[in-house]
């Protein structure tokens, strides 16, 4: 399969807005809000967050469980709206889309991969594979040949015609992420894409996401416990109290790194 057109790389140092030339930027979020109620309770996991990701980068954003990671990628990804500031893709604000507009571009320009792959267990892999495709009005015959090179892509040509119920846990996820870039989308939204894996097959994830990341020239924005995943990205984010801070070491003893035995109140949509 041919790789996309490169879309250049570059790296930008830290999480604020307007740094650097909004040229090379895919993504950036100014003075995000998000707030939520429980009973009488206002819960704001996002706090004025400001955030600029160049094309080509690589960002894992870790926090403790209830942070408001998955919080964030929602919002990026216009599966929610925030309660103020504003999401820049391409430098076009997607505040101003309308709800059409808005599922085009979650379908074309975003790919999501979540914690729990939410495959269709009684479809076969290259058909769960192949769903965005048919969304988008593709003819079912040119969706499976399609969604059939994306499997090989990630190692499971030979698992196209399996039930997806019927496939390890580890496989699920790789059958996610090829679904995650079916249309070649321009960002890559990774929400805990390990967390339900063990060691070995989360290694092996991540080796295959870093490596399409790579070839595809995506940019790739993830949230994730796993702080030796986390390490290996072009940047590292911790999210906490409501403020994205850029980290520059991961100490083994830092909040982050408990964050699995975290009990922190999790906000809607929050896995971790």
């Amino acid at each position: 399969m041919s790789s996309q057109a490169s879309l250049g790389a570059s790296t930008i140092d830290d999480s604020r807005s307007g740094a650097g030339d909004d040229s090379l930027l895919v993504l950036r979020v100014e003075a995000l809000r998000k707030t939520f109620h429980s009973g009488s309770q206002e819960i704001t996991p996002l706090d004025r967050v400001n955030l600029s990701v160049s094309r080509g980068e690589m960002i894992a954003i870790v926090g403790p469980s209830g942070a408001g990671k998955s919080t964030l990628l929602h919002v990026v990804a216009a599966l929610d709206t925030p309660t103020s500031g504003t999401v820049y893709f391409a430098g076009n604000s997607l505040q101003s889309l309308s709800e059409a507009e808005l599922a085009e571009h979650r379908n074309r320009s975003v790919g999501f991969v979540w914690q729990r792959h939410h495959l269709l267990p009684d479809f076969t892999a290259a058909e769960n594979v192949a769903m965005p495709l048919l969304v988008r009005g593709e003819g079912l015959g040119e969706a499976l040949r399609t969604a059939a090179e994306w499997l090989g892509e990630v190692g499971l040509a030979d698992r196209a015609g399996q039930r997806a119920g019927e496939l390890s846990g580890g496989e699920q996820q790789r059958v996610a992420i090829a679904r995650a870039l079916v249309n070649a989308p321009t960002l890559l939204l990774a929400d805990e894409p390990t967390g339900d894996l063990d060691e070995r097959s989360a290694a092996g994830v991540f080796d295959l996401l870093q490596r399409l990341h790579g070839s595809y020239h995506l940019t790739t924005i993830l949230a994730t416990h796993n702080l030796t995943l986390a390490r290996r990205a072009d940047r590292v984010l911790a999210l906490e109290h409501g403020n994205l801070t850029p980290v520059e070491s991961l100490p083994a003893g830092s909040a982050v790194s408990t964050a699995r035995q975290s009990d922190g109140m999790k906000t809607p949509g929050e896995r971790g």
